[in-house]
């Protein structure tokens, strides 16, 4: 069975020339359809060089505009015209000038030859497949498109809007069930001779001309009423990105086309001189027929989508930045955040360091300076400590922590007196592990020696910041682990809670603790909170105290036994 090739061409004529030659020369009429925007001079020089091929003819041209009917008019009239001219066509091969062929001709008539009443074409349902990408999916084949999308963008989208807000819909012709699928299809004469002598064609031309992109569904539909036996895939490799634009293959890609085994990919970079000089290529007879795969290509491209759009966690990148909210991961890899524990144990980042091996920071978010652990000025990834540095971008100050330490843990302090900006992102990151202490925050007070008159503003100041935090911790959308105590429930088992804390950080490093870090004396916090509360400022945040819990956690608080069985 003869194949005979239609070829769209618009652009690029020189590489278009060479892949006309390539399939004229294989044994393939070709019929070539050239855009008639293109001015009269390219289109008489591209005729005339191609004036030597006696297989080779030139339709009716048509205005292809993006989306609208031209590209399925011309399609019609140069498919007619191919077998019209050659009666021994039996098989037509849609491409276009920027298509290149993968495999010799005698690969591809041998692969059809294997299956003679068969069509290839993609063709799924929009109701089976979410094939499109921006929107307008069912509503492709209900509503009118008579604007341009690429010129009358704005016309466009109004008249989408009016139709949808009216309520229009247009009644789909009786007998079709609307398919879609890529443009680019090898059908058999007796299909395609069904399609257009239809006699319900102009009915079906008038309806599809409104039809949005109607070149991904007039043949797809068509082909289900018409052919007898169809395997619902294109033998054209041609990827598209999240935005349903198509991929462009470049000189870097030869591998990747190669290992694909289709017959023809698109679209070819003009200038990727090494992939017109290293395709067709033969494959390999030992190995047998090898037939179109085109799973390894797809998940290399499907890699390169999610790598595109999600990029990975802690790395910013210009296709998502700056909306870190819908990142792939905000931090790179888990980290710890502490508030109120340096002020119930002043050694309390020593002692960490030394139980979970981590990189233990003091408060990185404090009003003079980022106060990095061992009291370094500069920070890996050349992170200074100063303060007006880190505060033009906090959060991008604690992800570029994270990724240029993502191979060891890393733990800091925070409290209701630090720079506050960087709260969303510790309710929202996957990687934040918030311990928080409520109250704690009244411990420096007290020590300060101050009177309750003296430190009423500041405590209501932080009590206020603090109870902001807890509120955007456990707001519906935070994903962050959150353990948060009141003082008061601190101190009924410290232990307890440290447990968990190194734990949590050591993972299967982590020991049983023996000494825990020392505290600071709390004797007459309760009466210190008692005056607050006689001064007007009730500290609700602290929970409970009294001179009983402190002397218990201080002395009582020892590891629990858990019985394990017996006899």
């Amino acid at each position: 069975m003869s194949l005979g090739v239609v070829m769209l061409v618009h652009t690029d004529f020189d590489r278009a020339e060479l892949m006309v030659r390539h399939w004229a020369e294989g044994g393939c009429p070709v019929m070539i359809h050239v855009d008639s925007d293109v001015d009269d001079t390219t289109y008489d020089r591209f005729v005339a060089n191609l004036d030597d091929l006696a297989d080779v003819r030139f339709s009716t041209r048509h205005r292809c505009e993006w989306g609208m009917w031209g590209l399925v008019a011309a399609t019609q009239d140069a498919v007619q015209h191919l077998l019209t001219d050659f009666e021994q066509v039996g098989r037509v091969f849609l491409a276009s000038g920027s298509c290149l062929p993968l495999r010799p001709i005698s690969e591809l008539r041998a692969f059809l030859d294997a299956s003679p009443q068969t069509d290839f074409i993609e063709s799924a349902t929009t109701a089976d497949v979410p094939w499109t990408v921006g929107g307008l999916d069912r509503e492709r084949f209900t509503l009118r498109f008579p604007f341009a999308w690429k010129r009358r963008r704005r016309l466009f989208d109004g008249y989408v809007r009016l139709q949808q807000i009216i309520g229009i819909k247009r009644r789909i012709p009786k007998g079709l069930m609307p398919h879609m699928g890529s443009q680019w299809w090898c059908l058999t004469r007796t299909t395609l001779e069904a399609i257009l002598n239809d006699p319900n064609r102009r009915r079906y031309d008038r309806y599809f001309q409104r039809v949005w992109i109607p070149d991904e569904s007039y043949f797809q539909t068509l082909a289900r009423k018409h052919a007898a036996r169809i395997q619902s895939r294109s033998l054209t490799l041609s990827k598209f990105d999240f935005q349903g634009k198509p991929h462009i293959f470049y000189d870097d890609h030869v591998e990747i086309l190669r290992r694909s085994g289709c017959f023809v990919a698109r679209k070819i970079w003009p200038n990727a001189q090494v992939l017109y000089e290293n395709f067709p290529c033969a494959t390999d007879k030992a190995a047998g027929a090898v037939r179109p795969s085109t799973g390894t290509v797809d998940r290399i491209f499907d890699k390169a989508v999610e790598r595109r759009t999600r990029g990975r966690a802690g790395l910013y990148m210009h296709s998502r930045f700056p909306n870190m909210e819908k990142a792939n991961g905000i931090a790179a890899a888990p980290f710890s955040v502490m508030q109120g524990f340096d002020a119930l144990f002043p050694g309390f980042q020593n002692w960490l360091a030394l139980q979970t091996e981590a990189t233990v920071h003091g408060h990185l978010y404090a009003k003079d300076k980022a106060h990095f652990a061992d009291g370094a000025e500069v920070f890996r990834g050349a992170l200074s400590d100063s303060a007006r540095l880190r505060d033009y971008n906090a959060q991008g100050f604690l992800t570029n922590l994270m990724w240029t330490t993502r191979d060891q843990y890393q733990c800091f302090m925070f409290g209701p007196a630090d720079t506050q900006s960087i709260r969303w992102l510790l309710a929202h990151d996957t990687n934040a592990r918030v311990w928080v202490i409520s109250g704690a925050w009244s411990i420096p007070l007290f020590l300060s020696g101050r009177s309750a008159a003296e430190v009423r503003t500041e405590a209501a100041r932080l009590q206020r910041r603090e109870n902001q935090f807890l509120k955007t911790l456990r707001a519906p959308d935070a994903h962050a682990r959150l353990h948060i105590y009141t003082l008061a429930d601190f101190l009924e088992n410290p232990r307890d809670v440290l447990q968990m804390l190194i734990d949590q950080i050591g993972g299967h490093k982590a020991h049983a603790l023996g000494q825990l870090p020392e505290m600071v004396d709390l004797s007459g916090l309760p009466v210190f909170l008692q005056e607050l509360k006689n001064q007007g400022m009730h500290p609700f945040l602290t929970g409970h105290l009294s001179e009983e819990m402190h002397r218990r956690a201080t002395v009582v608080s020892e590891p629990r036994s858990y019985v394990v069985g017996h006899k």
